[in-house]
């Protein structure tokens, strides 16, 4: 069976590595093979770019080469797919080249999209890439006090990244001595500070403590970077003097541009996470058009559940287990204390007092996510 993975992300390469040790016997027998096409030879730890933003990592910490991190009986390419056939069960790739596969897995992530909002990419700050993260840094750096307003679209990866930058701003601010004249306001679109109920319930009060304003319901517009003034559709308005967003996320262009979804995300089945309407055409990770948390544990719970599907696919003929939604979040709440959130279709989250020893356990994640990335975790 050829397995075609598309994407060197976290999904894909959790993925590929359980295949490869769930099927070391088909891989040297010729039974299998796994083909991991990627857009890079680099590997990014993306949770790492919001510590980037506020001086707590360096750029080279967020890096491994993509190779060190496979197993050795992948055959990795650096030539992302260019065009999916899906009715020959081929891909091409920009470097000309055409893969055939048994089964694919579309694991091509998503991309922040800040220019959707007029004004909004020229006059504000993110920490999506490594380029804006420095950006931002260094906009930090310089910034004496005043307002700072937190805007966001939606979806957008990683569902406590607004949460985690107000309370690391703060922390930021209060180490810097500017605190005392600094106001962090944070904007949401729907009518609670999150988009999960009980993290909305557990944020809105930590914010109050903490002396952050919020406005809910709240849509960005367009962003007047003369006057400093972020507008809704809901026909408000915020002055700022420092803008950070966390804005509105697509899917990557290959996926729309192959017509596989809307704004591409790709139709998938949120049990068998196969594409609707083709059963040999799996999606995980931001991709997807389920309805949960485009986050790191989202893919790599997907790609358990779904490294077990193939290998007995190939071994058995058919699936043996189905995705139950299932996704954990850490939340850096600020103070070096942080909680968590864990969730699945069924059970919503119940975010805990946060502790130091939850913070501890998330910068030693930091760490060991090359592991977890491995598959060994």
């Amino acid at each position: 069976m050829k397995i075609l993975i598309v994407g060197g992300g976290m999904g894909g390469t959790i993925l590929a590595n359980n295949l490869a040790r769930r099927l070391s016997t088909e891989l040297r027998s010729g039974k299998a093979r796994i083909t991991m096409l990627s857009a890079s030879d680099k590997h990014m730890y993306q949770p790492g770019l919001l510590y980037l933003a506020v001086g707590r990592m360096t750029p080279d910490e967020l890096y491994r080469d993509q190779r060190s991190l496979l197993e050795p009986g992948i055959d990795f390419h650096v030539d992302p797919a260019e065009e999916f056939r899906l009715d020959k069960n081929e891909v091409r790739t920009k470097g000309g080249k055409v893969y055939g596969y048994d089964v694919m897995v579309v694991a091509t992530g998503s991309r922040a999209m800040p220019e959707e909002i007029p004004g909004l990419a020229e006059n504000s700050e993110m920490f999506y890439t490594e380029e804006s993260a420095v950006k931002m840094f260094r906009s930090l750096q310089k910034f004496q006090g005043g307002k700072v307003v937190i805007a966001m679209g939606v979806p957008h990866k990683c569902p406590m990244a607004p949460l985690e930058i107000a309370f690391m701003l703060h922390d930021y601010f209060r180490n810097r001595g500017i605190l005392d004249k600094t106001k962090i306001h944070y904007t949401y679109p729907i009518g609670r500070v999150h988009s999960l109920e009980n993290v909305a319930k557990w944020a809105a009060p930590e914010f109050d403590r903490l002396g952050i304003s919020y406005e809910t319901l709240f849509n960005m517009k367009e962003v007047d970077g003369a006057k400093k003034i972020v507008r809704s559709e809901e026909g408000t308005e915020t002055d700022y003097d420092l803008l950070i967003t966390i804005p509105a996320h697509r899917g990557m262009e290959v996926i729309e541009k192959n017509g596989m979804g809307n704004r591409g995300w790709i139709p998938t089945h949120r049990h068998k996470l196969n594409m609707e309407g083709r059963e040999n055409v799996f999606v995980i990770g931001d991709t997807t058009n389920i309805p949960i948390s485009k986050a790191g544990s989202t893919a790599h719970f997907e790609a358990e559940a779904l490294g077990e599907n193939i290998a007995a696919m190939v071994k058995m003929g058919m699936p043996v287990r189905e995705y139950d939604g299932k996704v954990f979040c850490f939340i850096e709440t600020g103070n070096d204390r942080a909680t968590y959130a864990s969730f699945d279709y069924l059970n919503p989250p119940d975010p805990k007092v946060p502790t130091r020893a939850i913070h501890w356990f998330k910068l030693a994640y930091n760490k060991l996510y090359w592991a977890s990335a491995r598959g060994l975790l």
